[in-house]
């Protein structure tokens, strides 16, 4: 049911804050015309990552690789 624009502006950012909360847009009605507040889709940030190339060995052979020759303390 769209809301008159005087209750948008009464109420403005309470009305704006929860549409982004829950993601329901917000009719409001002008003039005879129903305008829509629609929030933007969350994106999940993983999402948003490259896929890279995992990995092509077997992870107990990286467990027992000996690093002693390429490790040096620091001086």
């Amino acid at each position: 049911m769209p809301i008159t624009a005087s209750k948008l502006r009464e109420n403005v950012y309470r009305i704006l804050d929860e549409a982004i909360e829950t993601g329901k847009p917000v009719e409001v009605l002008r003039k005879g015309a129903v305008l829509t507040i629609v929030p933007p889709k969350r994106v999940s940030k993983l999402a948003n990552l490259k896929k890279r190339p995992g990995l092509c060995c077997d992870p107990d052979d990286i467990v027992s690789i000996d690093w002693s020759k390429e490790w040096s303390e620091l001086k």
